[in-house]
Formats: structure tokens, sequence, C-alpha cells
């Protein structure tokens, strides 16, 4: 695969879906966005539940922005009430500047609930139409960044599907495409095997940090917090390091060219083809999020359990659980386990389901059901009372 089909954005990016995003700023108006909603073909609906609060949002308010800007979107609706700190103006901005259609409207201003729902509909079905007249048209894998993502592992993870998705990133990277992983909170004890990858010694220092950031976040002494679930647990993982090496094996082998902060000063996305560590969280839901903020158009998701799904970004399920596999299973990896098939062999069956769904085939829970759209930031009072400066 050297190209694929996708929709050409103003700002040079290329999305392989075409999405309408009704963002709410205020939680109190998600109920108008889900009567907006109704009436389209296909919409998603990101609510912030934080606060109405500007100051301490930033980080959230970002990935909100970027979201917009995600290539999978063709546009986007930004909700408020009216009586919160977040003007809706300020994030409609920089998806104008960036040429994508974008409009902006505050419940309060428009007279209530009715008027607002009206005036809604109305710029939804505007920007249906402008997404309706998009085309595919063909753009080379570099245009193209997958996210990694693994959730409720189990032994079958570590051996059978990290290693093929590691195997296929590795052929994807190498053909000039670009692959993005976070959860650092997975990779304490890894450092000096990352450290070995990374193309300068800068970079190399920065993973170690903002891990062992992560790891000050999470495991504070006396605060019961659980970064191993009871479902690593019974499918056989016994420690964090051990769940941590099996993880790692979904990044592959090539060189890292740097580690991605995501905060309430900094959000740096890919500035080169080529593999990336970022600061996704580990937290299935909110990651989902993260990768469409960095720009990931699809998401290669490893799991010893079930669950995770993203509206915005397509998520490729890979599993070598025996137990697990179902309607729900794009990439069935348990004939590793069984010995009966090659890491090499699942990796090609990988890479073949990214070629198709990048070029438009759903993945086999795109559409079904419902997913959340949960929006994640760091605590700024935790992260000064741990001293982490960013």
């Amino acid at each position: 695969m050297n190209t694929f089909q996708g929709y050409l954005r103003p700002d040079g990016s290329v999305g392989i879906r075409n999405q309408i995003l009704l963002l709410v700023v205020d939680e109190c108006a998600e109920g108008i966005a889900r009567s907006i909603a109704q009436t389209l073909d296909q919409a998603t609906i990101v609510t912030n539940y934080n606060t109405c609060m500007y100051a301490g949002n930033e980080e959230m308010i970002n990935t909100m922005i970027h979201t917009a800007l995600n290539p999978n979107v063709a546009g986007a609706l930004v909700l408020a009430m009216g009586c919160g700190s977040i003007d809706p103006q300020i994030i409609i901005e920089p998806i104008l500047a960036a040429g994508k259609p974008a409009h902006a409207l505050t419940c309060m201003k428009h007279k209530g609930t009715r008027s607002t729902v009206r005036e809604g509909i109305a710029l939804a079905k505007e920007l249906q139409e402008y997404a309706n007249r998009q085309q595919r048209t063909t753009a080379p894998i570099s245009k193209l960044l997958i996210g990694i993502k693994c959730g409720g592992s189990d032994t079958s993870s570590g051996i059978a599907s990290n290693p093929s998705v590691g195997a296929a990133i590795d052929q994807w990277i190498d053909a000039g495409g670009s692959a993005v992983a976070g959860e650092l909170i997975e990779l304490i004890g890894c450092e000096e095997l990352l450290r070995k990858r990374a193309v300068t010694p800068e970079v190399a220092d920065k993973i170690e940090l903002l891990i062992a950031e992560e790891e000050k976040r999470w495991h504070i002494p006396g605060a019961d917090v659980e970064t191993m679930s009871i479902g690593n647990s019974v499918g056989g993982l016994t420690t964090l390091e051990e769940k941590s090496i099996g993880a790692l094996h979904k990044t592959g082998t090539r060189p890292i060219q740097d580690l991605l902060r995501i905060n309430h000063n900094h959000h740096e996305k890919p500035k080169a083809p080529g593999m990336y560590l970022s600061e996704v969280t580990h937290l299935c839901g909110s990651s989902g999020m993260h990768f469409a903020a960095l720009g990931a158009q699809l998401i290669v998701w490893t799991t010893g359990g079930a669950g995770f799904n993203n509206p915005i970004v397509p998520v490729i399920r890979v599993s070598g659980n025996q137990q697990l596999i179902n309607e729900d299973i794009d990439i069935d990896a348990t004939g590793i386990m069984r010995a009966e098939e090659g890491i090499n062999s699942v990796a090609d069956k990988i890479l073949t389901k990214i070629e198709a769904v990048a070029n438009g085939e759903p993945t086999q829970l795109e559409g079904v059901g419902f997913s959340t759209c949960s929006l994640y930031q760091k605590d700024r009072r935790l992260e000064k009372t741990l001293c982490i400066e960013v």
C-alpha cells in the first residue's frame, strides 16, 4: 500500500471519513446538540463535562479544537449555553483559520432552546451539504497517521496480538507511513529499551522524563489508584512491568522520532513520517479523543478484553483470545496461540485491513451501537502539588 483514497482538506490533511462534529462547550447545552444530531445523517457529539470555567480547562479545550481539525472531520458546529466562561469563538477561530467550515451558536443569544435548535439544524445541514460535496482522491500514505492502543490486556496480548501489530507497524513505517502510541503508564520498566530507539539523546531524555511524570500522577503513596485492572490479573498478568513489556511489542522496533506532549501549554503533532510516542492516556474512551486530536485517522487496538470504539477515528480490533473472538473483532490472531500461524502472517492481515478501512470499508463496529467521546485532562492542581512543570 503506497496510496489511499481520502478526503483532501483545505489545510492539506487527508481524512478517511467525512464527519460532522457537534462540540458542546457547556454540558447544559448537550440536549440541544442531541436534538440537532437527530436530523443529520451522521454527526458526532463531543461534550465538555468538566466545568464551564475556562482557566484550568485549557488542555481539554485544545483537545476539542484539535479534534475538529482532525482530517476525518469535514466541519464543526460549536454550541454553548452562554453563561459559562468558555467563549465558543476561541474554538471556531483556529478551525476557520485552517480553512474548515465551522459555526458557533449560543443558546442565550438565540432566545432560548427551541430557537437555538432550529438555527442549529440549519447550520448543521449547511455543514452536511458541504461534506456531501467532498470526493475521495488519491493521497500518499505519508498523510495517514495510525494510533496504536491496547486494552483489557492478557497473556494472549503479549504473545499474539501486540507482536503482530508491532510487525505490521514496522512494515508501515518502512513504507513511509506514521504511527503513534501512548499510554505512558504502560511503559514503566521499558525506559532503557525505549532510550535505545530514540533518534536523539534529547528525545531519549524526554521519553524517560514523561514516563516518570506519568508514574508520579498515578502512583501516589497512600492513594489506592488502580492502574492494572482486574481483567488484566484474571487474564494472567502479574506485575505492571510484565504488562509493560507485553504492551511495548505493539510499538514495533523502529526508531522513535519524538514523544508528543499533550497538556495545557503543548499539543504536539508529528512533523515527519515515522514512529512516535505520545501522552495519549491509557483510559480507553479518552484515548480515542487524544488520538483524534493528534490527527490520527484510524486506530489499531489489541485486546484481551472487549470494548473501545470511537465514532471519529475508526478502530481496527485485534485479538488473540480464543474466548473473545466474535463478530466485533476485525483481526483474529488466535492462530498464533495455537501455533498454527506466524506473527508475520497476522501482520499481513492487519496491513490489508488498514488499507481497506483507509479506503472506506467500515470496521466491524463502525456505526454500530454507541460510543462516548470522553474528554480527559490532567488536573492542574495535582500537577502543581507534584512539582510537574510543563
